[in-house]
């Protein structure tokens, strides 16, 4: 009896290459349908019809091909109980020994915004998820393979044995269910409403294991939710990435991603998922150099991030500073041959830096918390001076600098800035007060002509009269306090300006 796989899939990708191997090395009939079938056939491999096979059309438009006895009979029997093998030979069924399915694009078609109620429906597919499952089910004598990836870890099983070991099988069982898994859970949350919203489920693959946590005593581990980001850059050097590494080069994207598009080219330095020091400048170096005289003692041992590729003459100032990683959209060979002296320095290359999670997650007790990203672009537009003085456009720059920053900052967060530069940055803090006190004593006397911004609105007129007397000439905040006219009084007695964006950042 010939060996029996089906094949019914919606990714092509690899589906020939495959299907010759089976046919013409391991002696495989092959069933499919619908469109996999025609592929098949037209490269020139035999391939059975499923509706020849089950000897029952296929029916409602495509919509039942596979849901049949002869289909499902053929996948789940377990092979070693008689009885099981009895109904396989009463009834004519043969036994299918390979399922190769992956299933409709149903997360794709649904992510575009034309997509139709309609349209999505018909992307639920049913007999994928069935096939899949039953497969896995059995793989005690069944293989299934969900993605194209899989194909050359099963030629080669076949190879080396002729037949995919237990272990194997076992393996792509449960790739199958954490598939079916996410297909469905996709699918709950696109009918989800606001008054009835699905079950909220993080799904994410092994990437690999870490060294540990935050500390030695936490063991952990990273996930990939999607192939792309994080998981999908580049390591050009260094050691492997650890927890902490890639928090905190996920907090210097975030930063960098809000200069993608300006002027000039932005630096990042990140200590602990704080920025201490952010600038913009005509070149890597200068913007490097410039974010790095904002606070030197805290940038040792931190991450930098570029918004445009790592050269030659940044690569070299990079060298005479200790830093633990370095995120770039791209590196020129010149400036790769030069950090590779520095072997435990870490640089990553990640293209894309606006790639970023849409939803933010933290657990608690019994739990979980879930909210939307805080990726709401800096709009100008919508804030409002309202102070008497005006500011001028050189401060409205800064401020909409030190607001981009603010935003990122541990609240309470102050950012004190100028020249498109920050001098002083207070993070973190359980009052305002103490924060402005740290970000204007950074400063010191930089704080002449610098703009400041807060994160959340002034209960009191306490910190504008503080970073006034420290020469502070321009402010920008949420505002929202019931007593947000204080704090404007205090700004219009100092003849400073004071903007108010109507939209608070906090970054618990």
């Amino acid at each position: 009896m010939s060996r029996l796989a089906l094949l019914s899939v919606s990714d092509k990708t690899g589906l020939v290459d495959l299907a010759q191997t089976l046919v013409r090395d391991y002696g495989f009939q092959l069933l499919s349908s619908g469109g996999t079938a025609a592929a098949l056939q037209q490269a020139g491999i035999p391939v059975t019809p499923v509706s020849e096979h089950t000897q029952a059309p296929e029916i409602l438009g495509g919509r039942v091909k596979t849901l049949h006895p002869k289909i499902h009979g053929g996948i789940l029997a377990r092979l070693d109980l008689p009885q099981d093998q009895q109904d396989l030979e009463t009834q004519g069924i043969p036994p299918i020994e390979l399922v190769v399915v992956n299933l409709y694009p149903f997360e794709a078609t649904v992510a575009k915004p034309e997509t139709t109620r309609a349209e999505a429906i018909e992307q639920i597919d049913i007999g994928g998820p069935t096939l899949i499952r039953a497969a896995a089910k059995n793989y005690a004598h069944v293989t299934v393979l969900t993605d194209p990836s899989h194909y050359e870890a099963y030629v080669a099983e076949l190879r080396r044995s002729g037949s995919p070991g237990l272990s194997f099988r076992e393996a792509m069982a449960r790739e199958a269910f954490r598939r079916i898994l996410a297909y469905d859970y996709a699918i709950a949350r696109y009918f989800a409403t606001d008054e009835d919203p699905a079950p909220w489920m993080l799904l994410g693959i092994p990437q690999q294991p870490l060294r540990y946590g935050e500390n030695p005593h936490q063991p952990a581990m990273w996930y990939r939710t999607e192939s792309c980001g994080w998981t999908t850059a580049r390591i050009v050097q260094g050691k492997a990435l650890s927890y902490n590494n890639l928090l905190d080069l996920e907090a210097a994207r975030a930063v960098a991603a809000e200069f993608l598009g300006d002027p000039g080219v932005a630096a990042v330095i990140i200590k602990h998922t704080n920025p201490c020091g952010v600038a913009v400048a005509a070149t890597p170096r200068l913007a490097y150099e410039a974010a790095l005289a904002g606070d030197p003692v805290s940038a040792f041992g931190g991450i930098v991030a570029f918004t445009a590729p790592l050269d030659p003459e940044t690569a070299t100032a990079i060298q005479g500073f200790f830093l633990e990683c370095v995120v770039v959209p791209g590196i020129t060979p010149e400036a790769e041959a030069l950090l590779a002296a520095k072997k435990n320095l870490r640089v990553v290359v990640l293209p894309d830096l606006r790639v970023a999670a849409s939803e933010q997650v933290r657990m608690i007790a019994g739990g979980f918390l879930v909210q939307r990203a805080d990726h709401t672009p800096v709009d100008p537009q919508t804030w409002r001076v309202v102070t008497q003085a005006q500011p001028t456009p050189a401060q409205l720059a800064d401020l909409a600098f030190a607001w981009k920053v603010c935003r990122h900052v541990k609240s309470n967060a102050i950012v004190v800035a100028s020249g498109q530069q920050t001098w002083g940055i207070g993070a973190g803090q359980m009052n305002r007060v103490g924060a402005a006190r740290i970000a204007l004593t950074q400063a010191g006397s930089r704080c002449h002509g610098a703009v400041l911004a807060s994160d959340g609105f002034f209960p009191f007129p306490d910190t504008v009269q503080m970073a006034v007397q420290a020469g502070i000439r321009a402010i920008i905040q949420p505002g929202g306090s019931i007593k947000d006219q204080e704090s404007i009084a205090a700004a219009d007695q100092a003849g400073i300006p004071m903007i108010l964006t109507g939209m608070r950042h906090f970054c618990h």
